[in-house]
């Protein structure tokens, strides 16, 4: 039976990359989504024709109780997972002076609190499976040197590598493996509307953007063999920008 990861945020954009990447190195996917489900069946029905087997879980990251529910139900409908990769997020750009409570709020709960909540319920079963394993955290360019608007997104993307790189401590001995990527200027539906590309460009060594498939390969091989004494790292995949 092959090995099972979960890919939170994985109906589009990084994450779908990151699922078709894994699944076809082999790996059995369980996709997560918080809206968009028939976009998240179709990236299944992609995976089934590679003849690896998938799920869709439907849940918010946000929500402490529901993530223990859902997660804690797959862990024993399937068993442990061998690994899992931290990409779901979202951004609520605005300069400081003006962010409302409710953006701060909302990026912190999901792009940091997620962290807690969805790996929180999965890590002692990882454990005790004694097969070690791998965790991947989606973190940003923004976490590692700011970016002006994004002062609550660039505070949870810093925030996740902290607690990815105390993870690490702590799992291994376990032979599980904590690493971070960290996406520079990607082209994906997440840049519509944002005001700065021009000016992020003109700062990138390479002069263009990355691409999904670029991050995902990066996230396949930290999931990979050859990773397995890589941990506590931050993988930069942003053409040269920091």
């Amino acid at each position: 039976m092959a090995e099972r990861i979960l890919v939170t945020g994985s109906s589009r954009g990084i994450g779908r990359a990151i699922a078709l990447r894994l699944a076809a190195a082999g790996f059995d996917l369980s996709l997560h989504c918080r809206h968009r489900s028939d976009e998240a069946a179709a990236v299944a029905e992609t995976i089934r024709a590679l003849g690896r087997e998938v799920d869709v879980l439907q849940f918010d990251v946000g929500d402490r109780v529901v993530c223990r529910e859902v997660l804690t139900a797959e862990v024993a409908r399937h068993g442990a997972y061998y690994g899992v990769v931290c990409n779901a997020g979202l951004s609520r750009d605005g300069t400081f002076a003006g962010m409302s409570g409710d953006d701060w709020d909302l990026v912190m709960r999901t792009n940091l609190d997620g962290f807690h909540h969805v790996l929180q319920p999965l890590i002692l079963p990882m454990v005790q499976r004694r097969r070690g394993g791998r965790i991947v955290c989606i973190t940003s360019v923004s976490g590692q040197i700011g970016q002006r608007g994004q002062v609550n997104y660039s505070a949870a993307k810093a925030g996740l590598v902290g607690a990815a790189k105390a993870l690490a401590l702590e799992l291994a001995s376990r032979h599980i493996t904590v690493n971070c990527v960290a996406p520079g200027l990607i082209d994906t539906e997440m840049l519509e509307g944002h005001g700065a590309i021009e000016e992020i460009l003109a700062a990138i060594p390479a002069r263009r953007m990355g691409t999904a498939d670029e991050v995902a390969a990066a996230v396949a091989f930290l999931m990979g063999p050859d990773a397995a004494y890589i941990t506590r790292q931050v993988l930069a995949v942003n053409g040269g920008l920091c």
